[in-house]
């Protein structure tokens, strides 16, 4: 028996949920009779708790929250105006925690919308490690273009780990490579951009893009000198970008090992594969 009211009242979920532009919602005046609430008051003040929990939860209410008005039928073949709010699933979420918990229908619902809420966290979990180990890989090609150029230049490759820390210490607000292995505890021998976050990563490469082309364009720029110079201009102007929109690259905290990620988002794809 438990088990029919658990299939039906999944199922009764999924058949309401709406979409707009990929975005998953609910209309409040439908959760309403899902959630076995017969008047609109009673739901509309677990509405409103729910509201306050999310700004305790420091989220913007409109984001979750949209109030709306359409015409629904009164009889008669007349219609009349009413409010009704746009949901995402977090706020169901959130109102379910605020329903009536004698209700079914609420001890479902905070169950079913807890484990769906987290589905979509996991996703968005995944989706930035792979933008991170995607960033990783083309720093990686960023640096052996990069080095390339530089060993055309006369500059070897002692010359080359000297070019990058300086340009580390201009990017880095006068922390060079070695000072910033210290800062966030990486090991000497491992790769700092191993420990970054996707936006320091994506900083360098974008730094390195510009020496080699601006490099590559100036055929008298000889020697580790000058080069070095170009270098640090650019992760320079890097800087000032990033430090413009609030972020301050040797501030931020280290970030997972990209080679533990790589290990387990790999694992995570056999494992669909193995499903499949």
């Amino acid at each position: 028996m438990l088990k029919e009211v658990i299939v039906r009242l999944h199922k009764n979920f999924e058949d309401f949920v709406h979409e707009n532009g990929g975005v998953e919602f609910w209309f409040a005046r439908e959760l309403q009779g899902l959630l076995g609430y017969n008047e609109w008051r009673n739901f509309e003040n677990a509405i409103k708790k729910a509201k306050v929990a999310c700004e305790k939860a420091k989220q913007k209410v409109s984001d979750h929250f949209v109030d709306i008005n359409k015409m629904v039928d009164i009889g008669s073949g007349t219609q009349r105006d009413v409010l009704d709010i746009k949901l995402t699933r977090y706020a169901c979420y959130l109102i379910a925690q605020n329903g009536d918990p004698h209700k079914d229908e609420i001890a479902f619902a905070m169950t079913y919308f807890a484990v769906q809420t987290r589905k979509q966290e996991l996703v968005e979990q995944r989706l930035a490690e792979w933008e991170r180990v995607h960033a990783r890989e083309k720093l990686s090609l960023s640096e052996k273009k990069l080095s390339g150029i530089l060993f055309e230049r006369g500059v070897d490759a002692s010359g080359f780990a000297r070019i990058r820390s300086r340009g580390d210490a201009a990017l880095f607000g006068g922390h060079d490579t070695a000072d910033m292995k210290h800062r966030l505890g990486v090991k000497p021998t491992r790769p700092l951009a191993d420990f970054l976050p996707a936006v320091t990563i994506k900083a360098k490469d974008l730094a390195n893009e510009m020496t080699n082309f601006n490099v590559k364009k100036d055929v008298t720029m000889q020697g580790e000198t000058p080069i070095t110079q170009e270098h640090e201009k650019n992760n320079t102007h890097v800087r000032e970008t990033l430090v413009k929109s609030g972020i301050h690259p040797e501030s931020l905290p280290p970030s997972e090992d990209i080679k533990k990620v790589e290990r387990t988002l790999r694992a995570e794809n056999k494992k669909l594969f193995k499903k499949v």
